[in-house]
């Protein structure tokens, strides 16, 4: 199985796309009932004037309707486990968005169950609002006999005074095993040792200083049976029966290990703390810190976890070349890790904003990085399958493809699909352009004419001359559109004029072309929570840079890194072959 990221919905890819007994590791870290909108946070490069973007990418997933009622039946349609227990959680709980959550969650949880392999595990990510009704749900599917931890994530330190109840300072992880044969390492369990905080009886135990300043321990080297005339010797002036043998003693000595106090005494083994496994692992983790807003691994997702708990857990139940799958990989936290510690990887998720977050991660920490991208179109037949079969999708890939930030919204946007940033002064002065997306085939100049009342609605309420539009389609523009676009004018920048209202179609786009303005700003820095890149002077970069960045974007070789230069593109399906239909 090659590394691959999906885009869409998890339930339908793992049917579609992901075979049984395929994968060894599971992590997911889904919406929690408590924070169910699963938001995902773009910052303005200036926020005095502009609002930062908090985008709900499952607004309608986890509440009670129709697609709820459906999957609820398809649960509760045979007997079973699963049934008797989303049966009893209707009783119990009633139609509401807990029990949508719960059906959703179980949904998917069936899926993933059929995937792991028999030496495979899982962890699923929560928190106390649902965990409880979680681990049933999880008993029914995995086995109550399966059920292996339930870890406690201490994720703050709950500072806050609260006046009816105690703060909520962590979250759960509920592991379970597929089998008695899954995989487990016993090498992982163990917290390396910190020489500044050591636990009282380690430091007791270790109050041995070596000139290099190790700390160490003395230990015994005298064997506990007495009846070993091969390992009864002289050795340092003292005869003893030892542990090793006369060899392995003079090699032990001749390394610095071996102290004796004062002639005649017995020699002892040094034994240095690091050299040792570490204190070892109870269900309570306090030693793994959540991302403050300074932390160099952040990427701008309130849900964002730390890279050292991903790798914590994929240590500990999976070996290298194993399979994680983590279906809702947001920043994609656990495919950092998995390409970090030599495993393949699978990751699933909703949100077309977070494939450029993801891949700038992953190309910037691993440059020679190699995987699939499944979902998206990688040519233009591709992007006009995706208008035509799924038009949102569509739109969302779109506004992000040409470097915007997409609304968040695809009912009552008021006409603005998309935002985007750019200079327009060398004093760092800053403008933003709205984006209109279209993907059928029907256009007329009509359409433009709309954009510009929606521009000229724009500039008077950022009070900004300097807004500018963008028209993406599926098509090519008409001659009328691209002349109601010339009488828009344009805007004049320290840089040149620029049109106020611009043309891409999907053959340009796929062309090479992007938006014409002096300086963009960067999406994905944006997405990184104003964090710059090593090197990157400026959050703002050259709009050409995008045709370079798309040669990662849609998961294609070669290239010479020219936008002038670009590669052709390869006629790739947005999905693959199905691999079986697990209806």
């Amino acid at each position: 199985m090659n590394n691959a990221f999906y885009f869409g919905d998890n339930l339908h890819i793992m049917r579609e796309y992901i075979p049984d007994e395929s994968v060894d590791l599971i992590y997911l870290d889904p919406p929690f009932n408590s924070n169910a909108n699963y938001n995902l946070l773009f910052r303005s490069p200036d926020p005095k004037r502009w609002s930062d973007a908090q985008i709900a990418t499952f607004e309608d997933t986890w509440t009670w309707g129709d697609a709820a009622e459906e999957t609820f039946e398809s649960l509760t349609f045979g007997a079973g486990r699963v049934s008797d227990v989303m049966l009893a959680m209707h009783k119990m709980l009633g139609q509401n968005d807990m029990l949508a959550y719960l059906t959703m969650m179980a949904a998917r949880l069936v899926e993933l169950q059929r995937t792991l392999k028999p030496t495979g595990s899982i962890y699923l990510h929560c928190d106390p609002t649902a965990s409880h009704y979680l681990k049933v749900v999880m008993d029914a599917i995995f086995g109550p006999t399966r059920f292996q931890n339930e870890i406690v994530w201490q994720r703050n330190t709950g500072k806050s005074l609260m006046k009816k109840r105690l703060p909520n300072t962590h979250d759960l992880l509920l592991a379970y095993r597929h089998s008695d044969q899954s995989t487990w390492n016993d090498d992982a369990i163990y917290s390396p040792y910190d020489p500044h905080n050591l636990p009282e009886k380690t430091k007791k135990k270790y109050s041995h200083k070596d000139p290099d300043g190790r700390l160490y321990r003395l230990d015994n080297l005298l064997n506990p049976n007495k009846n070993r005339p091969n390992l009864d010797y002289e050795f340092l002036g003292v005869r003893r029966v030892w542990r090793w043998t006369k060899e392995r003693m003079q090699a032990a000595y001749d390394a610095g290990l071996i102290h004796q106090s004062g002639p005649g005494r017995v020699p002892q083994y040094k034994r240095f703390l690091d050299e040792m496994k570490g204190l070892p692992l109870s269900d309570v983790w306090t030693d793994i810190l959540p991302l403050n807003s300074q932390a160099q691994e952040r990427l701008g997702y309130p849900t964002q976890k730390p890279l050292s708990l991903l790798e914590r857990v994929i240590s500990m139940s999976s070996r290298e070349g194993d399979v994680v799958l983590d279906p809702f990989c947001g920043c994609g936290t656990t495919l950092h890790a998995a390409e970090k510690l030599g495993r393949q990887w699978v990751g699933i998720d909703v949100a077309v904003q977070a494939m450029r977050v993801v891949e700038d991660r992953l190309r910037n920490s691993f440059p020679k990085i190699d995987y699939d991208v499944f979902g998206l179109p990688t040519s233009v037949s591709g992007a006009k399958w995706l208008a035509e079969n799924d038009p949102f999708k569509f739109e969302e890939w779109a506004v992000n493809v040409i470097g915007g930030m997409h609304s968040g919204k695809f009912r009552g946007d008021g006409g603005v699909d998309g935002t985007f940033y750019f200079l327009t002064g060398k004093d760092e002065a800053k403008s933003r352009g709205i984006i209109s997306v279209k993907g059928g085939r029907n256009l007329n100049p009509g359409m433009i004419r709309d954009l510009v009342g929606t521009l000229e609605r724009e500039r008077r309420f950022t009070e900004d001359p300097n807004a500018i539009a963008v028209f993406v389609c599926a098509e090519p523009a008409t001659k009328g559109m691209l002349e109601e676009a010339r009488h828009a004018g344009k805007i004049l920048t320290d840089f040149g004029d620029y049109p106020a209202v611009q043309i891409l179609s999907i053959d340009e786009i796929f062309g090479g072309s992007s938006i014409r303005v002096p300086f963009l700003f960067d999406v994905v820095t944006a997405a990184a929570a104003g964090r710059r890149r090593p090197g990157q002077k400026s959050a703002f970069l050259d709009p050409r840079e995008l045709a370079r960045q798309r040669q990662f974007l849609f998961s294609f070789g070669g290239g010479k890194g020219k936008a002038e230069q670009m590669p052709l593109f390869q006629e790739q399906p947005v999905m693959p072959a199905h691999v079986r239909h697990a209806g």
